[in-house]
């Protein structure tokens, strides 16, 4: 499960901005979550629920937002939501598109507590 690894890495990240910031809580953070990232939203939230244990980020509200796939075609510039990884271009058929969203991970925004 590698939800577990990227839940550690999120709390090892917020953990250095916070120092950074000279905090020492987290009130809120926002995640934004690819679609076609190949986490497993519900795994990552319970990873998440045993990784703050103990950290700055214990009692912090975890907000996950999924980002949907969004690929552009790569013979007619058709942009569309893919249903799966092999999507063909719905406009013309082309088997091969370019990623514009839905692979990312990211941590969008973090609130500290006001001291």
């Amino acid at each position: 499960m590698h939800e577990l690894s990227i839940a550690m890495n999120i709390v090892e990240i917020v953990e250095e901005n916070a120092a950074a910031a000279n905090c020492k809580a987290v009130s809120e953070i926002d995640l934004e979550i690819g679609s076609m990232s190949g986490v497993v939203i519900e795994a990552l939230q319970f990873a998440l629920e045993e990784a703050v244990k103990s950290s700055i980020m214990e009692s912090a509200r975890i907000n996950i937002h999924e980002i949907s796939a969004r690929v552009k075609c790569i013979a007619c510039a058709h942009e569309f939501e893919p249903e799966d990884i092999i999507t063909p271009c719905p406009a013309c058929g082309h088997p091969y598109s370019d990623d514009i969203q839905g692979r990312e991970m990211k941590i969008r925004r973090i609130i500290f507590f006001e001291e």
